[in-house]
């Protein structure tokens, strides 16, 4: 059985990794580069061990990330997701070093990771794919001749692309032309592989994807979809599950799909299937993710399965703690990224001290987040600093819950997007629940807000002023 795990991440997803390592008994140990010293994960891990002074390096390097687990007598690691999380590599130096890797085999990482592998096995499976290059592009003018044939728009695509990176849509051949080295470019830096392909542009899609589950004893499983639709360049923003814009057919369908695509490949562990669904309700196979997702909060609440636990449990060999027939979802739920962000001005990054902060609280209410009053958000990661989860009965008392605990929560010190949601919440398509992924592009007057909540930011600073003055 597994007793320590070794968490190869930080912030938010390595407190929710201890957490369920303090629930199941299992000694957490982090790690944390110089600039992460004071970071709730390290605070919360039973033990934690330094990884150097570089602020990403530490994070990256996949063979000490494991001595250290060896050194540490750990029997188990943890990716997250982000940094080495669909790293084959990471996975191989761990079956190598007898450490169990809590995710899928390395072979399937790395022919999931491939997105031209990914859509040829789909296309083996029967499931469809969006029309595209049938593997990577040669060249330049390949890629125009292509382009040609299946119809603007298209995208182009780093094959070992990822996190809305190394993606660009073309519009018309001048497009292709200018957009072509660019997306060669971004592949190389951001994948180390200069290796690119074409799909047809889905105009206003709406992006849905199936959470599922494997074992080691070839049972497969499906936890339901989320609709992943709000999103800004490629990023989400915000997560519900189950969609508001599908019928039980559909999902059925869906689900289905999912553990043929899962069953397809011999998945192991949590992952989830992304698709894509046309304005005539068709659906094609986009990705899948060989990791635990940001938004897995949302299939929790709505089905009450613990996906971190029973990823744990399948590390260590044991059959799914439950059948297909078994999971009933119950409600909806709703995902909010709470980010560092300012969107008064094209959301750049807001850095720095948190003054003040208090979670939400009452029924229904979740807070994922590694910050507190008096932490430091450094500007080398991920804006993401903490994850509001809502659980409502019916999607109406869900739009309720979560206008009443963006008014609830607290972050002080920092720009963030929680003013920019509740703009969203009042949004007629969006209580309707019928949007897109182009929502955010077709709302710009949603950033145009008023200055949220002065009286409570006014008492903050007042109680701020008066406890330094008092400290004197």
């Amino acid at each position: 059985m597994i007793h320590k795990i070794l968490i190869a991440n930080r912030g938010e997803i390595a407190v929710r990794i201890i957490r369920a390592c303090a629930e199941a008994d299992i000694t957490s140990v982090a790690i944390y580069a110089d600039a992460d010293r004071h970071a709730l994960h390290v605070k919360k891990a039973d033990e934690a061990y330094n990884i150097g002074p570089d602020s990403l390096a530490g994070y990256l390097n996949a063979h000490r990330i494991v001595n250290l687990a060896v050194a540490s007598g750990c029997d188990a690691l943890h990716p997250g997701y982000g940094f080495l999380s669909e790293n084959p590599l990471l996975a191989e130096i761990c079956r190598n070093r007898n450490i169990r890797y809590i995710g899928p085999d390395a072979g399937v990482i790395r022919r999931m990771g491939d997105k031209v592998a990914a859509r040829s096995a789909m296309q083996a499976a029967g499931i469809p794919v969006v029309p595209g290059s049938e593997g990577n592009l040669a060249s330049r003018e390949e890629a125009l001749a292509l382009a040609e044939t299946i119809g603007y728009p298209v995208m182009l695509k780093a094959t070992s692309g990822g996190g809305g990176r190394g993606i660009r849509r073309c519009n018309s051949p001048q497009d292709l032309k200018r957009n072509y080295e660019r997306v060669l470019s971004e592949a190389s830096k951001a994948f180390g592989r200069a290796d690119i392909f074409m799909e047809k542009c889905i105009v206003r899609p709406r992006h849905i994807e199936v959470q599922i589950l494997a074992d080691t004893h070839g049972n497969v499983i499906h936890l339901f979809e989320r609709d992943c639709s709000i999103q800004r360049r490629h990023q989400k923003l915000i997560e519900i599950a189950p969609s508001p814009q599908l019928d039980e057919a559909q999902r059925t369908w869906l689900g289905e799909t999912a553990v043929r695509a899962a069953k397809a490949v011999g998945y192991t562990n949590a992952g989830t299937v992304e698709f894509l669904m046309d304005r005539d309700n068709r659906f094609y196979f986009m990705e899948m993710n060989t990791r635990l997702q940001v938004e897995h909060t949302v299939t929790e609440a709505i089905t009450g399965i613990d996906i971190v636990l029973e990823q744990i449990r399948i590390a260590d060999g044991l059959p799914l703690s439950h059948a297909q027939a078994d999971i009933q979802r119950r409600g909806y739920a709703m995902e909010l990224r709470i980010n560092a962000e300012d969107p008064k001005n094209d959301f750049l990054p807001s850095f720095g001290r948190i003054t003040r902060y208090f979670a939400p609280g009452g029924p229904g209410v979740r807070t994922d987040g590694a910050i507190y009053t008096g932490y430091h958000i450094p500007p080398y990661y991920d804006s993401m600093c903490a994850k509001l989860t809502v659980w409502a009965l019916s999607w109406p008392e869900l739009l309720n819950r979560a206008a009443r605990a963006l008014e609830d929560i607290g972050v002080y010190g920092v720009k963030t997007t929680i003013p920019y949601y509740m703009e969203i919440l009042k949004v007629e398509e969006f209580r309707y629940g019928s949007f897109d992924t182009g929502f955010v592009e077709d709302h710009p007057e949603l950033t145009r807000y008023k200055t949220s909540r002065p009286t409570r930011e006014l008492s903050a600073a007042i109680s701020a002023a008066l406890s330094a003055h008092l400290g004197h």
